[in-house]
């Protein structure tokens, strides 16, 4: 059987860096808040987006205990060269779904936002799609994020491909 090597999966990483990439948050079901559900292999959308951001940094990771960016599975630092661990990070302004209860997110490629819409945007609300994209990474939190006008988001995430 083969497998897909280290070089392999840092292709793969440098094809997912090039692709337009956005965070799309949702409301998710009320019902997760008791018991949550986890997400399955086969969704292809979450299960109530609100908007969508546009990546705002991009870059190759490595692994490093001392290393400034923290995951839930250990720490890394950003390198010049290319790796099977994709850094992202996105930044929702203050106005981005502000009294929303967040439950879900998840990573897009090939999003197509509809055409003129005003130079510089990176928020989308879905009826400013075209073309939602394609979902490649979703997760669902076990407690929500209630949402403020006061508070600037940002995700940052290690994509370990």
């Amino acid at each position: 059987m083969a497998i897909l090597t280290t070089i392999g999966r840092a292709a793969w990483a440098a094809v997912i860096k090039a692709r337009p990439l956005h965070l799309a948050w949702g409301a998710g079901d009320a019902a997760w808040d008791t018991v949550l559900v986890p997400p399955e292999l086969g969704d292809t959308a979450l299960v109530a987006e609100l908007g969508r951001a546009s990546v705002t940094a991009t870059g190759y990771a490595v692994a490093d205990e001392e290393g400034l960016i923290e995951t839930p599975t250990g720490n890394y630092t950003l390198t010049e060269d290319p790796t099977n661990s994709l850094y992202l990070r996105f930044d929702f302004g203050f106005a981005a779904a502000s009294d929303a209860i967040i439950r879900e997110v998840g990573l897009f490629i090939n999003t197509t936002v509809m055409t003129g819409l005003p130079a510089g945007q990176t928020y989308f609300v879905p009826a400013e799609l075209e073309e939602p994209g394609t979902l490649i990474a979703v997760e669902r939190f076990a407690l929500p994020l209630v949402r403020s006008p006061l508070t600037r988001q940002q995700f940052e995430f290690v994509l370990v491909i």
